[in-house]
């Protein structure tokens, strides 16, 4: 009678099926684990504001007001209307600082609809306001 011979290898095909099933697993999760919202901190380091500048507030509902230097509170009805203000801003001074203020359950993606709208407006001195600890 023939002795069996032993065989030395390893069968893979079960830890193949493992990864592909914690691959799918993660691949569900990991969606539902980011937010919609970012609280943005405050900032004890932020520079001093300039003394004159014109303010962009964000609201919670993404509603939008443009404070001019002087302070005066123009709403806006959105993004085109921000385009034609910060547009006509641009033409009498393209030095003026551009703050964005944010309300802390405003959506992100609305900050920086906004920064990039001041960017392409031509305005140079663009930051975001934040509040002082």
């Amino acid at each position: 009678m023939r002795q069996r011979r032993l065989k030395n290898e390893i069968n893979v095909v079960p830890y193949i099926d493992v990864m592909l099933v914690l691959l799918v697993i993660f691949m569900v999760a990991t969606p539902m684990m980011t937010t919609g919202s970012v609280d943005l901190p405050a900032s004890g380091t932020a520079p001093q504001k300039p003394d004159k500048y014109v303010k962009v507030q964000i609201k919670d509902d993404g509603s939008l007001s443009l404070f001019s230097i002087k302070g005066d509170e123009t709403k806006l009805k959105g993004m085109k209307d921000l385009k034609a203000q910060l547009a006509a801003l641009n033409e009498a001074d393209k030095n003026t600082p551009i703050l964005i203020a944010g309300a802390k359950e405003t959506q992100y993606k609305n900050v920086i609809e906004v920064l990039d709208e001041a960017k392409r407006a031509g305005f140079q001195k663009v930051g975001l306001e934040t509040a002082s600890k």
